[in-house]
């Protein structure tokens, strides 16, 4: 099983905190270019928001510099994997013999389908609450943009969350549970920092908590990231490419642009109380999940 063949046999769990290290740093000198473009001549008061501060910054520039950090941070992950825990890089991807991308693709196609719907029903239900914000020259940028480089920064995500530190913790604890607990909670906690948390409250921390513990779910059961990846990669790129607002992460030249107060409506917990379900028991069918206490909660061999 994915957790079985863990790094911790061989390297101690001070060997995960100095990668993790590492992998921030790479980060972190990812966003250098970001600071620099960021205009001269803005007044910077001790209690600017910083998200206006980004603001500055044209859309599709600014999406692009947040974006390359991400890039940045694929070199430094593969330094920790490689030569810090001495391993095949495939290690924190995926049990089978070789990466199954069919798998990626599927995961792809299924979500970003669901969240093109939902966007396409909300805009029918309610289209006092949007407006069009289709730029041609804008959105062609957007999509190239987005295209290269959002499947980038998911897939980092994966790699470090549900690959790396979930094989970490786990080692740790020698535990699968513990696992799948604390990478999703640090990496749905996380998302406090986003703007969103600001404009709607505490309680769209569900959707973003539940977001987390259905990858990991995902990887656990299906011995791998493949699906995990594809579903991240689709839920961030459709969203990018067809809605924006002015309160959201990334304000971007999307084809609509929701102008309604922010609030949280029913499908912030249909899709986390039940989408999600739902989603997982298709997975299980097409993939034949077998042994879900073994997968999600038994101790590590």
């Amino acid at each position: 099983m994915f957790l079985d063949k863990l790094t911790y046999r061989k390297k101690a769990f001070g060997y995960y905190l100095l990668g993790s290290f590492i992998i921030i740093v790479f980060n972190q000198i990812g966003q250098i270019p970001l600071i620099f473009a960021i205009p001269t001549d803005i007044i910077l008061e001790p209690d600017s928001n910083p998200m206006d501060i980004l603001k500055s910054i044209p859309s599709n520039l600014r999406l692009f510099l947040i974006l390359l950090s991400s890039l940045i941070t694929v070199p430094g992950i593969w330094l920790v994997v490689t030569k810090l825990h001495e391993l095949s890089f495939k290690t924190i991807v995926t049990m089978r013999k070789k990466v199954d991308y069919n798998r990626i693709i599927f995961s792809f196609l299924l979500w970003g389908s669901i969240v093109t719907t939902f966007v396409i029903i909300g805009y029918f239900i309610s289209p006092e609450n949007y407006e069009l914000n289709f730029k041609l020259k804008e959105f062609l940028i957007l999509s190239v943009i987005a295209i290269f480089l959002i499947p980038v920064q998911t897939t980092v995500e994966e790699l470090v969350f549900r690959g790396y530190l979930m094989q970490g913790f786990g080692g740790l604890f020698n535990s699968r549970l513990m696992g799948l607990l604390f990478t999703s909670i640090i990496f749905g906690g996380l998302h406090l920092l986003n703007p969103e948390v600001e404009a709607l409250g505490y309680l769209i921390m569900v959707q973003y908590l539940a977001y987390g513990f259905v990858l990991g779910i995902m990887t656990l059961m299906d011995e791998g990231l493949e699906l995990a990846i594809g579903f991240h990669a689709a839920n961030n790129l459709f969203i990018v490419l067809l809605l924006t607002s002015s309160w959201t992460v990334f304000e971007t030249e999307s084809i609509l642009r929701d102008i309604s107060d922010p609030a949280l409506t029913a499908l912030n917990f249909i899709v986390p109380l039940i989408v999600y379900p739902i989603l997982l028991f298709v997975y299980a069918k097409k993939y034949s999940w077998k042994g879900w206490y073994d997968k999600l909660v038994s101790r590590i061999n």
